[in-house]
């Protein structure tokens, strides 16, 4: 879905209490009401009446609450899908299992900063049967695509021998999916957890454990490759 155009609004219902710009104002109160209250269960007026304008400006800058639900989705994705060239090029081919640590750092990472937890509503079905899903769903895929190209080069034999690499992807995927259940239970993920989950998804593949010391510590230093504004760590 192509975002639509922001637009200068009409003046606000109340005066504004962020510094954010208007259209990251929509999308931080959505993101809460989503998550906390479920999508179908969430209207443009109450998303207007959290960030303090009035329903009609909220369409200078979205189209309806599906656009909403599509931008926060692929900010929970696309980040890291973006960085997967990179990260496949700046890596050296014969280290598959830094450029796998690295990208499950990269990933958790966009999950923990995305708005308010919005990866919680991956499973709910009133996002999978929403319109919008299935664009959010090719993003997810490419990065499934991802994990388990570089899952399967850093694979032990027995682990190659025995999966593919899109269920072998997806069994990765779901063991970075764990922030968001570290979110939702109120705790906050560290770089020292980050390093946890991204190792675990390693010994998944198998990989011996003084590789695993090897690419968290190579994945560290090109970290600071992919940083980008407003990254707390």
């Amino acid at each position: 879905m192509t975002p639509r155009r922001s637009l200068p609004g009409r003046p606000r219902h109340i005066p504004a209490t962020s510094a954010k710009a208007p259209r990251d104002q929509v999308l931080d109160a959505a993101a809460e009401l989503f998550v906390t209250r479920g999508f179908a269960a969430t209207s443009t007026r109450e998303i207007a009446e959290r960030v303090g304008i009035r329903q009609a400006s909220l369409y200078y800058h979205f189209a309806g609450k599906d656009e909403i639900l599509a931008e926060l989705l692929q900010r929970s994705v696309r980040p890291t899908v973006d960085k997967i060239a990179k990260i496949e090029a700046l890596v050296p081919p014969q280290t598959h299992a830094t450029a796998l640590y690295l990208l499950a750092l990269i990933d958790i990472r966009t999950l923990t900063e995305a708005p308010h937890n919005v990866g919680i509503l991956y499973g709910q079905s009133d996002v999978t049967n929403s319109e919008v899903y299935a664009e959010f769903h090719r993003a997810r895929q490419e990065l499934v695509d991802a994990y388990g190209r570089l899952g399967l080069k850093s694979a032990s034999p027995d682990i190659a021998a025995d999966t593919d690499a899109r269920e072998l992807g997806e069994m990765l995927m779901h063991s970075i999916e764990v922030v968001t259940e570290i979110r939702n239970g109120g705790k906050t993920v560290t770089p020292q957890r980050a390093n946890r989950i991204a190792a675990t998804a390693l010994r998944m593949c198998d990989v011996p454990q003084e590789t695993i010391a090897t690419a968290a510590s190579t994945a560290a230093g090109l970290l600071a490759e992919f940083h980008h504004v407003g990254s707390t760590w």
